[in-house]
């Protein structure tokens, strides 16, 4: 099993910015692709960010494109999403997506969310 803790949301003003982070914990675990969705209040959960394993690859929606920033740190088990030039928009709950290898086998793990909240 792997944990994920997510922190770093909050309330910020439109242009603001914020820093999400998610820890990933457990025994015996590799990290794959990681990244970030978000579910905007009524609607479906959506793609933010991805970055592959190395980090040499990411992939971005197109409303976030330019304004966010997905990075890791994989001796930490740690993913980050820097989130700049916020939008009343990008209100959501944000939640950290890994993709972890357990002995032989790949699983998909999601933390609680954190919610982030961005006034106009």
């Amino acid at each position: 099993q792997v944990q994920l803790v997510e922190s770093g949301g909050g309330l910020v003003q439109a242009g603001g910015s914020l820093r999400l982070s998610c820890a990933a914990s457990g025994s015996r675990f590799s990290l794959n692709d990681v990244g970030w969705y978000r579910r905007p209040p009524g609607k479906q959960r959506e793609l933010v960010a991805l970055i592959t394993r190395d980090g040499s690859g990411t992939t971005y929606s197109d409303v976030v494109q330019g304004r966010f920033t997905i990075s890791r740190d994989n001796a930490k088990n740690m993913v980050y999403l820097q989130m700049n030039s916020l939008k009343p928009e990008d209100t959501a709950v944000y939640y950290c997506y890994v993709q972890a290898t357990l002995g032989i086998t790949k699983h998909n793990y999601w933390g609680q969310g954190t919610q982030v909240t961005v006034s106009s």
